[in-house]
């Protein structure tokens, strides 16, 4: 089983090849990182704690620091129960990401609904209320009656006004409809239970992908280099150019200043002629 956990940003839609307009959730998910693996011979179960999210450390309880063991100020943490053979493979220090799941998955997704406050039974049960005229007076959304006199208490599950919402919910067969990697942001087909900026579960069949996180900054130490590499090579490019430019330059300023002198030289030939003896006498 494959999950990670995300918050809910917004919805918005999108256009498919053939036209069509999908509203969509835009989820940004993970990375989770493992913060801490329970085992049945220490803890009496098997699970996973992974942290997500991140707020001030300031505002984090100093036992709490200690247990995050410098891997980050997470501002949520959940235990996810997986299964033996991928739990020997956890460490950690490794993450989750959202390259576990693939466009076109079916996921369920679990958050926390809005909450409502105190509603009465029209709004939380769907009660379709009295008439508002013959002989009514103030009764149009009232429960009606609760119970009969025999009895004399009130039945359990009795649908009463209450408080409504801010529960968990989960909601099953949604399609994964893009995935953008670089964001880390899932589009989920359909609305997602909870409000802006909810914490949401995401769950799905297959394989949970683990990445480690010193494996992950060797590949970014390396593209570092390379990119400090092309960017020297396309330095020293430039700096061939603009030699080659400056030398261009300089040819064309002297064959200038050569044309120049060649066209001066015969008027001052002339004068000389002019300023001769010879042109006196005559």
């Amino acid at each position: 089983m494959k999950f990670i956990i995300g918050k809910k940003i917004e919805m918005t839609q999108i256009f498919q090849e053939s036209g069509r307009v999908l509203p969509v959730t835009k989820i940004q998910a993970g990375p989770c990182t493992a913060i801490q693996i329970k085992s049945v011979e220490k803890d009496g179960y098997q699970a996973v704690q992974f942290g997500y999210g991140e707020k001030k450390q300031k505002n984090i309880n100093k036992p709490q620091i200690k247990h995050f063991k410098n891997l980050g100020n997470f501002q949520h943490v959940k235990e996810m129960r997986i299964k033996d053979s991928e739990q020997k493979e956890i460490k950690v220090g490794d993450f989750v990401d959202v390259e576990s799941f693939v466009e076109g998955d079916k996921i369920k997704v679990t958050g926390t609904s809005k909450g409502r406050g105190f509603q009465g039974v029209v709004k939380r049960h769907g009660f379709s209320g009295f008439r508002a005229t013959h002989g009514n007076k103030d009764q149009l959304r009232m429960p009606g009656s609760i119970g009969a006199k025999g009895p004399a208490h009130v039945f359990k599950g009795m649908r009463m006004g209450g408080h409504m919402g801010d529960e968990q919910v989960t909601v099953s067969n949604l399609e994964v409809v893009k995935i953008d990697q670089a964001q880390n942001i899932i589009y989920v087909k359909g609305a997602v239970p909870g409000a802006r900026n909810g914490l949401v579960l995401i769950t799905g069949e297959g394989e949970l992908k683990i990445k480690n996180k010193a494996a992950v900054n060797n590949e970014k130490v390396e593209t570092k280099e390379e990119k400090e590499h092309d960017r020297k090579d396309a330095e020293t490019t430039e700096e061939i150019t603009i030699k080659t430019k400056e030398e261009a330059s300089v040819d064309k300023t002297e064959t200038l200043v050569n044309d120049a002198d060649n066209k001066q030289a015969p008027k001052q030939e002339n004068k000389e002629e002019q300023n001769s003896p010879a042109s006196e006498t005559k």
